[in-house]
């Protein structure tokens, strides 16, 4: 049951606020395609939306960390030129632009890479802060997977938003799509939802 004393929801970003399966998806087989390594959509949808980057390399046998960090810059530069398929999860975003006029706060925590978060955000018109909204708004904070040690799904990045909001679990809201993003949200002791674009 949600506190109605809410002062924080916390956004997964992909798969959650914003339907970017197939721009990610088509960015990294282009990316390891050209790298010389093959991996089919159906695979990478299944088994490693929502990881880390270098947690995603590692798991396809690439040890190397420089060519890891290689294929993740490279794959960065690349995910811009697949955004027309982003699509922002409208019903979720109003709700939360609701919430927020009443002086809530709105987080995005992602695994994701900030320059991926920022830029995707960037083309659908969602502000970094109250001091730079775009014509979607703005939200208050962003916590990617670099700002955290540990990723989901231990539940350190949502810990640490509320940490930084001055909030509880029992203050706060967490919208989350992947499994390993919903088995963080419950060990944060927050109420949780599952989202399905």
């Amino acid at each position: 049951m949600i506190n109605s004393n809410i002062k924080l929801i916390i956004l997964d970003f992909d798969g959650t606020l914003a339907d970017t399966r197939s721009a990610h998806t088509r960015a990294y087989l282009k990316t390891l395609g050209e790298a010389g390594y093959t991996i089919s959509q159906e695979e990478y949808e299944a088994k490693y939306f929502g990881m880390r980057c270098h947690e995603f390399l590692e798991s396809l046998g690439i040890n190397d960390f420089d060519k890891r960090e290689e294929l993740r810059l490279r794959k960065i530069d690349i995910y811009p030129d697949f955004f027309d398929s982003l699509k922002i999860n409208r019903p979720l975003w109003e709700f939360c632009r609701a919430f927020q006029r009443t002086g809530v706060k709105v987080w995005i925590v992602s695994t994701g890479s900030r320059a991926n978060i920022e830029n995707a955000m960037n083309y659908l018109g969602i502000g970094f802060s109250k001091e730079h909204p775009q014509k979607e708004g703005y939200v208050d904070g962003i916590l990617c997977g670099a700002d955290i040690e540990r990723s989901k799904p231990a539940p350190d990045c949502f810990h640490e938003a509320m940490r930084r909001v001055g909030c509880t679990p029992h203050e706060t809201v967490i919208f989350e799509d992947s499994k390993i993003g919903l088995t963080a949200a419950a060990a944060s002791g927050a109420a949780f939802f599952k989202v399905e674009i």
